[in-house]
């Protein structure tokens, strides 16, 4: 189709959220970039569009057609203008006589999309959709079907509980909220202990970041009824720990938009949580391998920098390692490597496509030839989204725990 043909050129020279691009565009690029989409978006989209599946009970839009096309419906009989926000552009929506305002945007990448509604200026969450944690705050989230959806699509096959759980920490003297899943047999076999993975999400998200963008349940679920993941429980808790002294936001880039900062996490408060609260009461509480061999820990963009840091400063509590967009090991980080290969299973590496992966990848050739068990995933045609980390998981689940 030319109109697609079209829509993808210029998908070529615009960039997506998190994505990594040779140098930073300007001010005036951007600007150029999003007229080029808003315009390009003006074009009549193939009339075939469903609704996302993150949306509210019944509502049918937002809906995404076959060409990746989203288009939002909001009713706002009283305001002055409408835009859908997502992809760092605001499509202006038009308004209908009863009161809604329709449009669409130009075709996204597969997966999850965070997305806003602006009002007469407002960014607002859309009512239509489920609301996700993201960017710092609470917000709408859209799916575009991925042609590989089936292996976090939910089956007829025995599932596992994805647990809310409340800790005490005496670090920051609060209640504290992890998620914990579960594995289908967990309540079956009363005897059976198992293995552990600490699974941490990125900046600016939350502990609610894997169990509902991420799909761990039903990834982990499909997994283990086909055979190619051993059972194993999954802790997902928040990196920000209350009280804790956060360093300052990291400098704006050349020529970044005038959008706030997010300030750093403080690595070393939710080390110790982890390591002097969170790991024990996991043990305590769950039925756990509670030892080093049976221990893994992993994590996205800054969940991958907190793993790399904790587990190298830990290796008597992990075993297995994996890092998704989030830097490598390489080498040189660490101190003593007969000690380093005797302790680590395995250590995962994973960076979408259209990120700037070729450092991980020559680390984890260097740890190799080391004598390291190191695996290297590049996520075919993403950049650094929610697909990109399922698909690692994926990969990196059955890597663990083998015998």
């Amino acid at each position: 189709m030319k109109k697609l043909s079209a829509f993808a050129v210029l998908l070529s020279v615009t960039p997506l959220i998190g994505q990594a691009p040779p140098a930073p565009p300007t001010a005036a690029e951007r600007a150029a970039q999003a007229q080029a989409a808003i315009e390009a978006a003006k074009a009549p989209p193939a009339e075939d569009f469903k609704p996302s599946t993150f949306n509210q009970k019944g509502k049918e839009f937002p809906a995404v057609n076959s060409e990746r096309r989203i288009r939002a419906r909001v009713l706002a009989p009283g305001a002055q203008s409408v835009a859908l926000d997502i992809g760092a552009v605001k499509y202006p929506l038009t308004k209908g006589e009863d009161g809604a305002w329709v449009g669409a945007s130009i075709p996204q990448d597969e997966g999850f999309h965070y997305y806003q509604i602006v009002v007469d200026g407002a960014q607002v969450p859309d009512p239509n959709s489920l609301y996700f944690y993201g960017a710092s705050r609470w917000g709408s989230g859209v799916e575009v079907p991925a042609h590989d959806q089936d292996f976090y699509a939910v089956k007829n096959v025995p599932h596992g509980q994805l647990r809310e759980t409340l800790y005490y920490s005496a670090r920051s003297q609060a209640v504290l909220r992890c998620f914990v899943y579960t594995p289908p047999d967990y309540e079956k076999n009363l005897a059976k202990r198992y293995p552990v993975l600490y699974l941490q999400h990125g900046g600016g998200e939350d502990e609610t970041g894997w169990g509902s963008q991420g799909k761990t349940g039903a990834i982990m679920d499909n997994l283990i009824a086909a055979g190619k993941s051993k059972p194993f429980l999954i802790v997902m808790a928040s990196s920000y720990v209350p009280g804790a002294q956060m360093g300052p936001p990291p400098a704006p880039a050349p020529g970044a938009s005038g959008r706030p900062a997010m300030p750093r996490f403080n690595f070393s408060a939710f080390e110790r949580v982890l390591i002097d609260e969170l790991v024990p009461f996991i043990d305590a509480n769950f039925r756990t391998q509670a030892d080093r061999s049976h221990r893994a820990m992993a994590g996205l963009s800054m969940g991958g920098m907190q793993t790399k840091q904790i587990t190298l400063a830990n290796l008597d509590k992990f075993s297995h390692i994996g890092i998704f967009s989030g830097g490598s090991i390489a080498p040189a980080d660490v101190t003593d490597m007969d000690a380093f290969k005797e302790h680590v299973k395995v250590v995962f590496v994973s960076y979408g496509s259209r990120e700037r992966g070729a450092t991980g990848k020559a680390n984890v050739e260097a740890l190799k030839q080391a004598g390291v068990n190191s695996v290297y995933y590049e996520s075919a045609e993403t950049a650094h989204e929610w697909l990109s980390w399922r698909r690692s998981l994926l990969q990196f689940a059955p890597l663990l725990f083998k015998d």
